[in-house]
């Protein structure tokens, strides 16, 4: 809504009215269609600006929200020394214990006998 400039409705007629008087009922309407041209492109170019600040703010909101959320995830996901070392020790306790249970396996010599046996079946 135009504000007309705290201009009071007494005040606008008497503008009206010179307007007409100065210009004439022919260039009147030219006069008064180009003033409003002008006048809703100006509104139309503030309500643009408005929309990109507005828009700005809104993307840097977002960037921050999204940088804490991404701190705070951090923290949470931030092993402490202790917990590491817990860790390793009950890696390493493990693979203490898989080697513990592994059985070895006595390999016997093989015998010349086995040797030409195993020869023999081949050929065959």
């Amino acid at each position: 809504m135009l504000l007309f400039f705290d201009f009071g409705s007494g005040e606008i007629i008497l503008i009206l009215l010179v307007l007409f008087v100065v210009l004439g009922p022919q260039r009147l309407p030219e006069v008064a269609r180009t003033l409003g041209k002008t006048i809703n492109e100006m509104k139309r170019a503030s309500a643009g600006f408005k929309n990109e600040i507005n828009k700005e703010v809104q993307r840097i909101e977002r960037e921050t929200r999204y940088s804490e959320f991404l701190e705070q995830r951090n923290q949470q996901q931030k092993p402490d020394d202790k917990s590491i070392a817990k860790r390793d020790d009950d890696e390493l306790q493990a693979d203490n214990n898989d080697v513990k249970n592994v059985v070895l396996i006595e390999e016997k010599p093989v015998t010349d006998k086995e040797i030409i046996s195993d020869n023999a079946r081949s050929d065959q």
